[in-house]
């Protein structure tokens, strides 16, 4: 069983809206993956017997081909009723002025909230962007460019496979829209153990001191996107960081004796998020989200060379590979973390 170790724990009760403010509460988290919920899917098959076989099947079956050998490592899980599993992408956007040179739909952010519906348990879990995955059936690459070439639907089922959990819904969300988020709530507060300073990223030199430190829509991205100081692991944590205390933000506003505010925000959400969310539902969502906000705990964890992944070269460029060079053990965290 894999370790949680290093991370402060945030507490779900820390505040508890109204119920009914969860219907506009809900909206927002959907983004940062702390609501939502699963809808099963069917498939409609049309079975015809006693029909004579058209010319070209008579003929194809005079071939015999074997089926192409699956990859037990990529093998797709079952839907499990009881567990919720959210993927949450943050992509640099279209509208970034440096979106053409750095790639506008790479996916520099990828977490994994998971919600054990019955233990109440959760867990937010970040996987590396430069994770060396099988996208494609015969094409490897950074896990970070599988949104562009595969789409966010085949996205979701890839996750599923590294993962061995069912990933029931997705998120995904620019970087423009997430400061504008951040602003429409008057910044949120990031309490540092110790300063941080990234000198060259962003053009002159960003830093914050030890202590609360309240940062706008700007810094927030700054200091979640920083990475030139520090590394990708440690921006991972950040970048959850920042998600948590925007959760806090959010669920601490009054939706109704705010209405401005609240429209403000929801135009925000609306005009920069792509989700598979179904939004109308909303006694399934305020249902969900009365249950999520019981949590007494949720385990943070972030996929590193310090624990599950190791350093490699493909054609010359940086990537992660699982340790044991298969997804044993990266499976089983999932399987444990809710425990």
């Amino acid at each position: 069983m894999v370790q949680l170790t290093g991370f402060q724990q945030p507490d779900f009760n820390e505040h508890r809206p109204s119920r009914k403010s969860w219907m506009f509460v809900i909206l927002l988290l959907a983004v940062l993956m702390i609501v939502g919920f699963s809808v099963g899917s069917s498939s409609n098959e049309i079975n015809v017997s006693g029909a004579t076989a058209p010319f070209w099947q008579r003929v194809a079956s005079i071939f015999t081909f074997e089926e192409e050998e699956k990859d037990p490592d990529y093998l797709m899980p079952a839907e499990e009723v009881n567990r919720l599993d959210i993927l949450v992408l943050g992509v640099r956007g279209e509208n970034d002025p440096d979106a053409a040179d750095g790639g506008a739909l790479l996916t520099d952010t990828i977490m994994l909230f998971s919600f054990d519906k019955t233990t109440k348990n959760a867990s937010l879990v970040s996987i590396p962007r430069d994770f060396y995955v099988k996208i494609k059936k015969n094409k490897a690459d950074k896990i970070n460019t599988a949104y562009e070439n595969i789409g966010l639907n085949s996205m979701k089922e890839l996750v599923s496979k590294i993962t061995g959990v069912y990933v029931d819904k997705a998120v995904v969300l620019d970087f423009s829209s997430f400061e504008k988020i951040i602003n429409s709530v008057d910044g949120i507060d990031i309490t540092l153990s110790k300063p941080f300073e990234e000198p060259e990223q962003w053009g002159y030199g960003f830093s914050l001191p030890a202590g609360k430190n309240h940062l706008d829509g700007k810094n927030a991205l700054y200091y979640a996107r920083s990475r030139f100081s520090s590394n990708d692991f440690d921006r991972s944590r950040r970048q959850q960081e920042v998600v948590l205390a925007l959760k806090k933000k959010l669920s601490e506003h009054n939706w109704w004796t705010d209405p401005i505010k609240t429209i403000g925000i929801l135009t925000t959400l609306g005009s920069g998020i792509k989700t598979d969310f179904n939004i109308l539902n909303a006694k399934a969502l305020i249902d969900l989200a009365g249950d999520i906000n019981s949590a007494d705990k949720l385990k943070r964890y972030v996929i590193s060379i310090e624990n599950l992944v190791y350093e490699s070269r493909a054609n010359g460029a940086y990537i992660l590979l699982p340790v044991g060079d298969n997804l044993t053990q990266i499976k089983q965290l999932f399987q444990d973390i809710l425990n």
